[in-house]
């Protein structure tokens, strides 16, 4: 069967095809059982649900002949290890943000998510037709992984803060849980960044240890009780615009999967990937009413603060770009792709949203 036939069989009305129709080069195809290690607990059950989707619609699709076995983050390797896991063969597969890995190389950033960076629809232009996937599967090479797009959270909130920031003064010495690229440019800021997991977040709230704490969005927050704590909500997540998670492959393991195995993993990510940000779109404003119902506090960034941290995150990027090949060579193409939407964005999207939002 050719490539392309079965990604129109598999692809067309996914939940339909892909439970119903065979093609016999997985009748005839070799049984093939992989394990998956997730970044994300269980209790994630959007983040986490993408790897369960990909697994499902994988056994679907050949008639159970490609079966993937999903592990929670810190079941088989801890979560924030699951690059190294599918580096080295320990699993076949993984379910991750790659701004995890910018110890590694700052240029995994921008398969996930930068300061000032794309929204969740310009990361997958990017990605699929902007020279994306080409861009960070060079530098994944590098690591024996092969990496596609599977999911993405949109742009996520600002965070919890104990007291009411009005200003970037108010930032000087402010104990703040906010990992990576986010974090160092907090730092320039005057803040003081933390690097906590999620279940310890709540009580360094609580205690005090934290004055102010981010994680994803209403739906996700909500569940961690960080409204109990800190009533003051903060937007936008200038730090995690549309940011992406990702699959990850064994390189070795995937040059052994037959064409038509690689065509329906391709298939069920891009559904994964589609699906997570529609999942969010539709629980984030129900939680967000359920917490504003409870007494939070909606509060927008302060300009200065927005101003000061874009021009820091900049600098970074050109300071990163003068001393990292890999950082430059996927830079210049982003930036050219993001200065390039930005323009097209503000003509219809934006106008069209600042219209719909803000007028009676």
């Amino acid at each position: 069967m050719h490539r392309r036939a079965f990604l129109q069989g598999a692809g067309a009305g996914l939940g339909v095809a892909a439970s119903t129709f065979v093609p016999d080069a997985f009748a005839d195809g070799p049984a093939i059982k992989w394990r998956l290690a997730s970044s994300y607990p269980k209790s994630l059950d959007t983040i986490y649900g993408a790897a369960e989707l990909l697994s499902e619609r994988l056994r679907k699709i050949t008639g159970g002949k490609f079966q993937i076995r999903v592990f929670a983050g810190g079941d088989l390797v801890p979560g924030l290890q699951v690059m190294d896991a599918v580096q080295n063969g320990t699993v076949e597969c993984g379910h991750t943000a790659s701004y995890y890995y910018v110890g590694k190389n700052m240029a995994f950033a921008f398969d996930c998510a930068v300061p000032f960076g794309l929204t969740a629809r310009q990361q997958n232009a990017w990605m699929y037709f902007g020279g994306g996937i080409r861009l960070m599967r060079e530098l994944f090479r590098q690591y024996n992984i092969v990496q596609f797009p599977g999911g993405n959270t949109g742009v996520q909130m600002g965070g919890w803060f104990r007291k009411e920031i009005k200003s970037l003064a108010d930032l000087k010495g402010l104990k703040m849980r906010i990992p990576g690229i986010g974090g160092q440019i907090m730092a320039k800021l005057g803040a003081v960044p933390q690097t906590l997991v999620g279940s310890d977040i709540y009580p360094s709230l609580e205690r005090g240890a934290l004055d102010a704490a981010e994680w994803v969005g209403p739906y996700d927050d909500e569940k961690l009780g960080f409204h109990k704590i800190a009533k003051h909500y903060y937007y936008p997540g200038w730090w995690e615009g549309g940011p992406q998670l990702s699959f990850y492959v064994n390189q070795a393991r995937w040059n052994e999967l037959p064409e038509a195995y690689q065509a329906a993993f391709e298939t069920a990510c891009a559904e994964a990937n589609v699906n997570m940000l529609a999942e969010y779109d539709f629980k984030n404003p129900q939680a967000l009413n359920r917490l504003l119902k409870q007494g939070v506090q909606l509060r927008a960034f302060p300009k200065d603060i927005m101003e000061a941290a874009r021009k820091a995150a900049f600098a970074m990027y050109d300071e990163e770009a003068a001393r990292n090949a890999a950082f430059a060579r996927i830079y210049r193409e982003w930036k050219t792709f993001r200065d390039t939407e930005i323009q097209w964005f503000k003509v219809a999207e934006a106008s069209y949203a600042n219209f719909l939002y803000y007028s009676k």
